[in-house]
C-alpha cells in the first residue's frame, strides 16, 4: 500500500489539507509534522475519515503540539524526555481511535536540538554519553510498546547530513543512521524498522560507506519504507522522477507486502506525479492503491 505524507502541503487547518488530498484521490495519508494545533482537529480527522474512507498513519511529530516541541526519546534532559514520551503515548492513543495499525518515530539524538536547528546545521556541542542515552531511549520504547498493544511500533533511521558530519568531525550526534546503528539498537530492544531510503542515501555519503550494500541489508528486514529524493548531501524531500538515481537503484529490490510512503515536497500535482513514477518504476501491483 502506498501512503502520501501530508507534511509538506501547507494549509492553515488540517481539515483543509486532508480535504484537498481526498478530493484529489488520495485515500492513504501519513500525518507527520507541519500542521498547526487547533481545538477540534481530532474531530475533523474522524469526520473526514468516514466521509472519504481515508486510511491514516501517524508519524513522529503528529499530534500537532500546542507549543513548539523538539522530540528526543534519548534525551538526558528530564523535561525533554518526559514531553517526548507523553507526545508519543498520545499519538499511539489517537492511532488506536483512528484505526491505524502502525505508529513510527525517529531514533534518538545524542544532543538536544533547538527548534531552529531542525533539519538544518547544528551548532557544535558536547554529546550525551551514548550508553546512558541509548538506555533511556530503550526504557521509553519499552514503555510505549506496552501502551501500544496491537499497534506496531516502528523506529526510523536518522540522517547525518554532510554539513553536520563536518561540524562534528567524526562524531555522530544521531543514534541509528546506518545498518551498524540498527544492529547496535537491536541488541538492546526488539523493534521494527521504518527505513527512510533518502536518509540512508545522505548518511552513507557522510559516513563514507556504500549505499547499495546498506540497502541490501536493510530493505529485506523492513516492511515500511519512506521514499524521497535528494542530492546525497542533505535530506531535501525532493520529488521522485524517472531520472532519480535513488529510484533507479531501488528497481532492483522487491517491495511487495511493504508499506511505502511518498515523503516529498511540492504541490498535490507534484506528489501525484511522484507516486505514479514510483508505482511504475518499482512494478507495484494493483494492491498499491491511491
Amino acid at each position: 500500500m502506498i501512503f502520501v505524507s501530508a507534511s509538506y502541503v501547507k494549509h492553515d487547518k488540517l481539515k483543509d489539507l486532508l480535504e484537498e488530498f481526498a478530493l484529489n484521490g488520495f485515500k492513504n495519508i501519513e500525518l507527520s509534522g507541519g500542521t498547526r494545533y487547533y481545538e477540534r482537529y481530532k474531530e475533523d480527522l474522524m469526520k473526514l475519515k468516514h466521509k472519504y474512507n481515508l486510511n491514516y498513519l501517524l508519524h513522529n511529530c503528529f499530534l500537532p503540539p500546542k507549543n513548539d516541541l523538539v522530540l528526543n526519546l534519548a534525551s538526558l534532559n528530564d523535561e525533554t524526555y518526559k514531553n517526548t514520551l507523553l507526545h508519543y503515548e498520545n499519538a499511539i492513543s489517537l492511532s488506536r481511535v483512528l484505526g491505524a495499525k502502525k505508529f513510527s518515530f525517529h531514533a534518538g539524538y545524542f544532543i538536544d536540538l533547538s527548534v531552529e536547528e531542525l533539519n538544518k546545521k547544528i551548532k557544535l556541542r558536547e554529546l550525551y554519553d551514548s550508553e546512558q542515552a541509548i538506555k533511556r531511549f530503550c526504557e521509553g520504547y519499552n514503555f510505549l510498546k506496552e501502551k501500544a498493544g496491537d499497534i506496531e511500533l516502528y523506529i526510523e533511521n536518522n540522517v547525518l547530513s554532510d554539513s553536520n558530519a563536518k561540524i562534528f568531525k567524526g562524531q555522530n550526534p544521531f543514534m541509528f543512521t546506518d545498518y551498524k546503528g540498527y544492529e547496535e539498537l537491536k541488541s538492546f530492544i526488539d523493534f521494527k524498522l521504518l527505513l527512510d531510503v533518502a536518509h540512508l542515501n545522505v548518511s552513507t555519503n557522510s559516513l563514507n560507506i556504500d549505499f547499495n550494500e546498506q540497502l541490501d541489508m536493510m530493505i529485506p528486514i523492513s516492511d515500511y519504507i519512506h521514499l524521497s529524493d535528494n542530492d546525497g548531501l542533505h535530506d531535501q524531500n525532493r520529488c521522485l522522477s524517472n531520472d532519480s538515481a535513488i529510484l533507479n537503484i531501488l528497481k532492483n529490490y522487491n517491495f511487495s507486502n511493504k508499506t511505502l510512503t511518498i515523503e516529498t515536497r511540492g504541490s498535490i500535482s507534484d506528489i501525484k506525479k511522484s507516486q505514479l513514477v514510483v508505482k511504475k518504476a518499482l512494478h507495484l501491483g494493483a494492491e498499491f492503491l491511491l
